[in-house]
């Protein structure tokens, strides 16, 4: 085991007897019931049975936030302790952990800080807490939840359990159909890395009564970051990259929610992705201007006023998609940036100079391919997803062709795959591989019934069952 394990180990273990055993505890499995600790404070009861904080470490709760962990996988924290690592090492030390944790003596490691490229530029900051808290964390996000549930408004989307995307979308569609043709698009700076702590906690306390609960989460918001072997405090924010970060973004935008009920605004938001419809440009312009202040004044977040805009709906995105008009109804289409996005990952895993077999890519193409249009199946544009089948086809005729590599290669090639000797010839020369990849002898060759026997994958295929139920 790593030393930094040990030294995990250390922060949380209780005074140990002879044998390396905790004073006055027998050491259990997870897959055994551990009792809390007697002496603690018990908080509020809630309707589930006994206080939130007893709820949280219930054997079946916790196996089941233990499964879910292992099953979304992900990064190892600064300990370097893996998802696979992490069922063997709460056998042999969960009860240290457990009786720390009632004593009020854990205190979560320090996240590590990664960086991921957004789409638009520019790169997001994720906390990737180690496993051993990504458990805790969930463990005590499965309790909270239900909690909260009830309490959030119905216009919130993001991070809830039974909504998605294409619900919120919908329900943009609906309004945009209704009369609301100008949109408010606010998008939050920086939200994740600028949420006031007490402010937050504040909010918790609303519905979560329990202390040992409410002072756990504050250690994880003020667990402090790790940049370049360098441990940082934490002073605001919620990481993104652990399991309570969504669900304590939600419970802070709570208060917007409310806000935009009360002065009957038709709203709908996913995580901090706020898009408000009103009738008219100046009724949006004093609603951006009044709900910024509020923002600002109440919840002390920022508006990223270069992303903000109010504008008609067809002319914004929102959650990769966008609207159009047709015979006078407002229809869903993807948003040309996600199309973007699609050519250029595309792009990158068919690139001409990469290794692995034909097979090879055709399955890591398709993986992505099938994964995207079904988040994407939702729009009303196939003639978009036709264009994009007839490009990706060309762009694997494109790879084929320039693997060729030779014009010998290329004729007998082409010639084996059924294209006359004199128009084979014509698809051998060429100093342009995506030119030639678009020639009647390579279209000939490499056949849309080529590819399906190959086995690549339609877009279109998979939509149009889709559409039809």
């Amino acid at each position: 085991m790593s030393s930094s394990w040990d030294e995990h180990r250390r922060q949380t273990s209780p005074d140990r007897g002879p044998g390396g055993q905790a004073k006055g505890v027998k050491l259990l499995g997870l897959d055994q019931r551990a009792e809390p600790s007697p002496a603690r404070d018990k908080g509020e009861s809630n309707a589930g049975g006994g206080s939130v904080w007893e709820q949280v470490w219930r054997r079946e709760n916790l196996l089941t936030a233990l499964q879910r962990v292992e099953a979304n996988g992900g990064a190892p924290g600064i300990d370097g302790m893996t998802v696979e690592e992490l069922r063997p090492y709460l056998k042999e030390h969960w009860l240290e952990i457990r009786v720390s944790l009632d004593a009020g003596e854990y205190r979560p490691s320090p996240v590590r800080r990664a960086e991921i490229p957004k789409p638009g530029g520019g790169v997001r900051l994720l906390g990737i807490p180690t496993v051993v808290d990504r458990f805790i964390q969930q463990a005590v996000q499965q309790v909270m939840t239900p909690q909260w549930e009830p309490v959030f408004s119905p216009h919130s989307y993001g991070f809830r359990p039974g909504r998605r995307a294409h619900d919120a979308v919908r329900e943009a569609q609906g309004y945009i159909r209704d009369g609301n043709s100008w949109v408010v698009d606010i998008d939050l700076e920086r939200f994740f890395d600028r949420v006031n702590h007490d402010k937050l906690m504040a909010r918790v306390a609303r519905v979560v009564k329990d202390r040992q609960v409410l002072a756990l989460i504050r250690e994880y918001l003020e667990s402090g970051v790790m940049v370049n072997g360098v441990v940082m405090d934490t002073e605001e924010g919620t990481p993104q990259g652990g399991p309570l970060s969504p669900l304590l973004s939600n419970i802070m935008l709570d208060d917007l929610d409310k806000e935009l009920e009360k002065r009957g605004h038709r709203f709908v938001r996913y995580a901090d992705d706020c898009n408000i419809y009103v009738r008219s440009r100046r009724a949006g312009e004093r609603v951006m201007r009044s709900i910024q202040r509020f923002l600002e004044e109440k919840l002390s977040l920022g508006v990223n006023e270069e992303k903000s805009a109010v504008d008609r709906p067809w002319k914004r995105k929102f959650l990769g998609f966008s609207f159009y008009w047709r015979r006078g109804e407002a229809h869903i289409r993807i948003a040309t940036q996600a199309i973007g996005r699609f050519r250029q990952t595309i792009c990158q895993r068919m690139r001409r100079t990469r290794s692995g077999t034909l097979e090879t890519v055709i399955r890591d193409v398709n993986e992505y391919t099938m994964g995207w249009i079904g988040y994407f199946r939702l729009a009303d544009t196939p003639s978009v997803l036709e264009e994009l089948d007839g490009w990706l086809r060309r762009r694997m005729r494109q790879l084929v062709w320039k693997r060729w590599k030779q014009g010998k290669t290329r004729f007998r090639e082409l010639v084996a795959l059924g294209v006359p000797r004199e128009r084979a010839g014509l698809g051998a020369i060429g100093t342009s591989p995506w030119r030639m990849a678009a020639s009647p002898a390579v279209n000939e060759g490499l056949s849309n019934a080529y590819w399906r026997q190959q086995g690549l994958r339609s877009i279109v295929e998979r939509y149009r069952p889709l559409r039809s139920t």
